[in-house]
């Protein structure tokens, strides 16, 4: 028997083994087409952020999952709100659970911080929106000035035009807003750029036990054209209730300082001077940098720009020479300051938490007893 397969026919004349391989054919064909599928699948998934293609827990699905929260200010241009728990106001996080802020609360009640941010009516949607959903909400008071008022956002419009020469004039016309609308809202006075990223707790720690009521002022000390130097714009500076006294009683309306034109930073650092308002040690309490005139990156790997070794005063720092307590970095992109808020504020090491230093603010007469 050569072959019994082939001996035997159906009634249509196909014999066993053709059969046979149309129905292996029909199996690898199907095969086939399941891969092909389950490949497109898969690429387009690739797409997708890394929350996007978690599973859900309850079902197993794969939902489009898009972070939800609604904007929740704290105190824009003078409003006042609740001054509710950080945890309610992230817009894009709302799983933000913290377990022990009451130090950071208790503290933003005792140093209290006005933030005024520089910005443009082409930056408000980009650059000025990002800081408003992240770390502006932690401020106090938080302002931004532009050349145009905008109700919606909102801003102070002020009567400067904008461009680069101008930034003197908006810093002059800024401050003398502040002394004359804000003075008695804050104890401290921060002026910031819209690609500025500040770190409101670490700002009031740092200033926890210094005096407002001293001539004095704060931030990235730059050591050419003043002769006592003068702080980066672009890393921010904060200046004491006094300092800011001064400016709006002896500055404003006179030839002391410059209303516009020139270089903003070392314009204003003149002013400071004339005013007898001193630069300070800004450094935390094993001399690590806490203002930064560039991003984190920067900073962290040490690569300068050739201008940084020219205009810082002292070594530059970078790596661990940048304090666990940074208060801010500069030239932030939109999406890298949403990165820093969520890495700053919502990932933690597991079983690692971090200790607070309380015997500084003890030390300054700040009591944080409930």
């Amino acid at each position: 028997m050569p072959g019994f397969l082939f001996l035997y026919s159906d009634r249509s004349g196909r014999s066993m083994a053709t059969r046979c391989k149309d129905f292996m054919l029909g199996i690898l064909l199907g095969l086939t087409i399941t891969f092909l599928f389950a490949a497109m699948s898969m690429m387009d998934d690739s797409n997708l952020m890394p929350w996007q293609m978690e599973k859900n827990t309850l079902t197993g699905g794969s939902p489009r999952f898009q972070p939800q929260g609604a904007i929740r200010m704290g105190i824009v241009n003078g409003t006042r709100s609740n001054n509710t728990r950080s945890g309610k106001t992230d817009e894009f996080y709302p799983d933000n659970d913290h377990e022990n802020d009451d130090i950071a609360r208790e503290l933003s009640r005792k140093v209290r911080i006005l933030v005024w941010v520089m910005t443009t009516p082409d930056n408000l949607p980009t650059k000025a929106q990002a800081i408003k959903e992240t770390w502006g909400k932690r401020c106090n008071v938080i302002i931004y000035f532009s050349s145009k008022t905008v109700s919606e956002f909102p801003t102070v419009g002020l009567d400067v035009p904008e461009g680069r020469n101008h930034l003197t004039g908006k810093t002059m016309a800024a401050f003398r807003y502040i002394y004359e609308n804000h003075f008695h809202d804050a104890d401290w006075f921060m002026k910031a750029d819209d690609d500025t990223y500040v770190i409101a707790e670490n700002l009031r720690y740092f200033l926890s036990d210094k005096d407002t009521h001293s001539p004095t002022y704060y931030g990235h000390l730059f050591k050419r054209n003043v002769p006592q130097g003068y702080y980066s714009g672009g890393s921010g500076y904060v200046i004491s209730k006094e300092a800011l006294y001064r400016f709006g009683t002896r500055a404003i309306n006179t030839t002391i300082c410059r209303e516009d034109g020139g270089d903003e930073d070392v314009e204003f650092g003149i002013c400071m001077e004339k005013l007898g308002i001193k630069t300070s040690r800004s450094v935390d309490e094993m001399g690590r940098s806490l203002f930064h005139p560039h991003p984190p990156q920067t900073h962290l790997l040490g690569k300068f720009p050739p201008w940084h070794y020219r205009y810082t005063a002292g070594i530059p720092q970078k790596g661990f020479g940048v304090s666990k307590y940074a208060v801010s970095f500069h030239y932030v992109s939109p999406d890298d300051m949403r990165t820093l808020h969520y890495f700053f504020y919502h990932i933690r090491p597991y079983g690692i938490h971090a200790t607070c230093n309380v015997s500084k603010i003890a030390k300054s007469g700040h009591s944080l007893g409930k």
